[in-house]
């Protein structure tokens, strides 16, 4: 692995190819502008002609990214914070695919740690043994999931490898105090979000994943039949605005839209202290985390504007900029 001042020292200069808080101003500007303004500035190093090609800029930025992840990676946590759970992913949609005899292609990310190839072999054959850990896990007992052909398999498969998720990273990163209490973060914001989601307790408690400092029992308190004891819930704890945005958007019968974007935003959240540090090792997460970011505000922007939306509508969608 890389030396983590050398790689912060690459860091600042790559840094300067993002476009920041430009990418608000471009929600004012035509998708044709936009795109223009992109490649000009080297976004998607040439591989689209047409704003309509726009997918094509950005699966090349995000191949350029995966190649300084594993080129400047400084532990093998950081790897796996990033990489790994595409395996989970592609593992969860390859062994879906082949239980409805369809072709998962076009439901694949980018490879992982693990080549989708080498996963979709072993489902083919129904032996797992060349893998190992929480996805070899996962993979079994979805296959026995599927084979049941339970009502809501599909749901219980999702959860199944949701959890087999973070009880991966919880063990490959647990060395990595950042990258630890990120995930526990990551883990009750979910919790938090499938149990106001929930219709009851019993449901909520089916959807639990593992990995964060709340308990079943803790969250059992959102279901109180006393409303003001439910909101007080999660008090004196780093969620209790989040759980007072919740329920004002509850009472107003609205959707949990904000709270939604504050989960996407909670890793970008969580590192921008390191916005303008040069030592250890959360300058290179907090610039893999802005990329990946800037990656989907882009795909935000010209989908929006190809769909004829407004700026205002466009701003409120993208991702945190820093």
């Amino acid at each position: 692995m890389m030396d983590s001042g050398f790689t912060n020292g690459v860091i600042a200069v790559k840094e300067k190819r993002l476009f920041g808080e430009r990418l608000v101003r471009f929600a004012e500007m035509s998708a044709e502008d936009v795109f223009r303004a992109l490649t000009e500035a080297g976004y998607g190093f040439g591989a689209a002609s047409s704003v309509y090609e726009f997918e094509e800029m950005i699966l090349a930025e995000e191949r350029d990214l995966d190649a300084f992840i594993r080129t400047y990676a400084p532990s093998k946590a950081e790897l796996e914070y990033f990489l790994a759970p595409r395996d989970f992913h592609n593992g969860k949609a390859l062994l879906k695919a082949h239980a409805l005899g369809k072709d998962a292609t076009g439901l694949l990310a980018p490879d992982g740690l693990v080549p989708a190839e080498r996963i979709a072999s072993c489902i083919e054959a129904g032996d797992f043994s060349p893998l190992s850990g929480e996805l070899r896990k996962a993979l079994e007992e979805g296959k026995a999931l599927l084979d049941e052909s339970k009502e809501g398999a599909g749901v219980q498969l999702g959860v199944l490898f949701e959890r087999a998720l973070y009880a991966h990273l919880a063990a490959c990163c647990t060395k990595n105090r950042s990258l630890k209490k990120l995930i526990a973060r990551r883990a009750d914001t979910e919790n938090i979000l499938s149990y106001l989601r929930a219709p009851s307790k019993e449901a909520a408690e089916a959807l639990y994943v593992a990995g964060g400092t709340l308990s079943k029992a803790k969250l059992a308190g959102l279901f109180s039949s006393d409303a003001d004891k439910a909101e007080r819930t999660l008090n004196g704890t780093p969620y209790e605005a989040l759980l007072q945005e919740c329920f004002a958007a509850k009472r107003a019968g609205k959707p949990l839209s904000a709270a939604e974007k504050s989960a996407d935003d909670l890793e970008m959240d969580f590192y921008r202290h390191a916005r303008y540090s040069k030592e250890g090792r959360d300058p290179f997460l907090l610039y893999v985390i802005r990329r990946r970011a800037e990656n989907a505000d882009v795909r935000i922007l010209l989908v929006c504007l190809l769909a004829g939306m407004t700026a205002a509508e466009i701003k409120v969608r993208l991702r945190g900029i820093l």
